[in-house]
């Protein structure tokens, strides 16, 4: 759905203002904000990673420019959870102001304030637990527990004088899950006996029909994979995915086998896991992959990072013969997590690799070896008849996922007109249980790539693109300033355009004669010049090698 731009008009009083900043149309950048009486609050501050199409790029955040000039209105932050896509920007929203107050659980601010070490920012936080109540500026908040593949995630209430928002952040309704700690389907019913006037819901398997299968059900897939792997063992999965790597931890342990971690996010979150008590580690099993390297290949589990087929990532680099670990015949390497839209050619790329090697590799598509964290469209439908919301807004996913979403809600009694389809940047304002699109911020990506962040435009990744395509020509000419004449060239390179430079020899009187003629005409501007050029070897390039490639030319005046 598109909704054409247009500013917001200033927010009435007694109104609570609602902005999708990132997360709609898309797996990743999730955040929201709310505002109220003049302050703001945000849930969640998550990135997105990048795709083929988008070379060089590190991460992409959400864009910062409807907040960045009311940063001192920030009341605080809510994180739902501590997966990337839910707190990997909070490092850069910190960065234009270090002392917003930052909420949440307590292993989501563990590893939150792990990552802002490493930014050298010193953050302010409030733990909070499930059943919590907290009063943040204008806002009433109250935590709800919810179950994903993450430990310590929470669904937050939001009450003001408009009214009350319930957002899920991601949430599913497993009822046998590893820790015992399930989605809090009570306090969803007392929240829908208060009323919700306002349901921001997980969209993410909108489309699945039925429910999510249980966590518990992937432990005797590993147990049985392991179990018959003849040398070492390879398991590759999300750093932050607590339950699957304990489930990997209790199957190594049965089967006699040690486990090291790979890969620098891994052993920094699991760490931590560890130490606040949700990773349980028999004694012994854990060992620091150096030393592994000594012990027999049929007594070694390794869990890594690049389930996603990250390039950096180690499981790539073990493909790529890249990584001190050097896959061979016989290993078996799994593959315990799912696809993120837009990484399958990359996913891909590396199983051929491994399998080029020799390994046995395992995933989601030839054994259960990964469920979902997210709620499936059953889960969704007892949620809307539990809490009876009077206007949805289905946030976190692409827009397959929101409108499947909606419908689902509109199946319960949702009317069609309370049922909101947005996209990041539509303002949503909520009063006397309405809510009504009252206008559309224009929000972009803002991209990371290396140390700088937001310098990237699209134009410049159309042109890595291109470079990367299509190749490169350049094209040197030197011109007497007064004449025109042409003194030297044009000199032609090309990268990544054809075997040998010598197949412009056909081109170069074109550009000869094209300049002499402009010079003819009274043209003696080097860049009007330069744009001649461009032009005639452009045209020849196309029409010979059917071919579009960068092309710089220089005129230089001697």
């Amino acid at each position: 759905m598109s909704i054409p731009l247009s500013e917001p008009s200033a927010l009435d009083e007694g109104t609570l203002r609602v902005i999708p900043i990132g997360g709609l149309g898309e797996i990743g950048r999730n955040m929201t904000m709310f505002e109220y009486d003049g302050k703001i609050l945000i849930v969640d501050c998550g990135v997105l990673f990048p795709e083929e199409h988008q070379p060089g790029v590190d991460l992409i955040l959400p864009d910062f420019e409807p907040i960045r000039d009311r940063l001192d209105d920030i009341v605080g932050v809510v994180l739902t959870h501590g997966h990337e896509d839910h707190i990997g920007a909070v490092p850069y929203l910190l960065r234009l102001k270090s002392d917003i107050p930052l909420i949440g659980s307590g292993l989501t601010l563990a590893l939150v304030e792990a990552k802002l070490k490493e930014h050298r920012i010193k953050a302010f936080t409030l733990t909070v637990t499930e059943g919590q109540e907290e009063r943040v500026g204008p806002f009433d908040l109250e935590f709800v527990a919810v179950n994903h593949s993450i430990p310590d995630a929470l669904a937050v209430a939001i009450r003001t004088p408009a009214g009350m928002v319930l957002a899920t952040g991601d949430f599913k309704m497993d009822q046998l899950p590893l820790d015992g700690r399930i989605t809090d389907l009570r306090a969803f019913s007392r929240l829908g006996e208060e009323g919700v006037d306002l349901f921001l819901v997980d969209s993410t398997n909108a489309d699945v029909p039925g429910f999510t299968p249980t966590e518990r059900s992937i432990g005797p897939v590993l147990d049985q994979v392991i179990a018959k792997a003849p040398r070492r063992v390879i398991v590759a999965s999300f750093s932050s995915h607590v339950h699957r790597v304990q489930q990997v931890i209790d199957a190594a342990y049965a089967n006699g086998r040690r486990v090291a971690f790979l890969g620098r996010s891994m052993v920094r979150n699991m760490t931590i896991a560890e130490q606040l008590g949700y990773l349980k580690v028999p004694a012994g099993v854990l060992i620091d992959y150096k030393k592994a390297r000594d012990l027999p290949d049929d007594q070694i589990v390794y869990m890594s990072t690049g389930s996603q087929g990250e390039p950096m990532a180690v499981l790539s680099r073990m493909a790529n013969l890249d990584h001190a670990i050097e896959v061979s015949e016989g290993d078996t390497v799994i593959l315990a997590s799912s696809l993120i839209p837009g990484n399958e050619n990359a996913v891909y790329r590396v199983i051929d690799g491994l399998t080029k090697l020799g390994a046995n590799v395992v995933h989601k598509a030839n054994a259960k070896v990964h469920v979902s964290g997210h709620a499936a469209a059953g889960e969704l439908l007892y949620c809307y008849n539990i809490l009876k919301p009077k206007n949805v807004l289905p946030v976190h996913g692409e827009y397959r996922h929101l409108i499947a979403n909606a419908k689902l809600a509109q199946d319960t009694g949702i009317p069609e007109a309370n049922t909101i389809i947005a996209s990041n940047g539509t303002v949503i304002d909520l009063k006397d249980g309405v809510a009504r699109v009252t206008g559309q911020l224009d929000l972009g990506f803002v991209y990371v790539d290396g140390s700088t962040v937001g310098e990237i435009t699209d134009a410049d990744l159309k042109d890595r693109r291109i470079l990367g395509e299509e190749g490169f020509i350049s094209v040197i000419v030197v011109v007497d300033a007064a004449t025109g004449r042409i003194i030297s060239g044009p000199e032609i390179h090309a990268r990544g355009v054809a075997e040998d430079d010598s197949v412009f020899d056909d081109v170069t009187p074109k550009i000869v004669a094209a300049l002499k003629e402009a010079s003819g005409n009274g043209v003696h501007d080097t860049h009007a010049l330069s744009q001649v050029v461009r032009r005639t070897i452009g045209r020849w390039v196309n029409q010979r090698l059917r071919r579009r490639p960068m092309i710089v030319p220089l005129v230089i005046e001697a």
